[in-house]
């Protein structure tokens, strides 16, 4: 599994918005996707919501990532 830190500049990033920063997806929909169909665990749980708030300290996996929010 790749690892990969998520520096974040800001209180909190949206978690749609997380994978397209951090490159996990190109596109707004690609995102939506994976996060409905449960593709994507935050804090090892699995997470519906496209408007999560993702916070430093926050761990989100796909299949083959795992992004490390500071």
């Amino acid at each position: 599994m790749q690892e990969e830190i998520i520096h974040i500049t800001t209180e909190f990033i949206k978690l749609e918005g997380l994978l397209k920063f951090a490159g996990v997806v190109e596109t707004g929909g690609e995102a939506k996707l994976a996060i409905q169909q449960g593709d994507v665990s935050v804090n090892g749980e699995v997470c519906t919501m496209r408007g999560k708030k993702i916070r430093p300290g926050d761990v989100v996996t796909l299949p083959d990532i795992k992004l490390s929010v500071q």
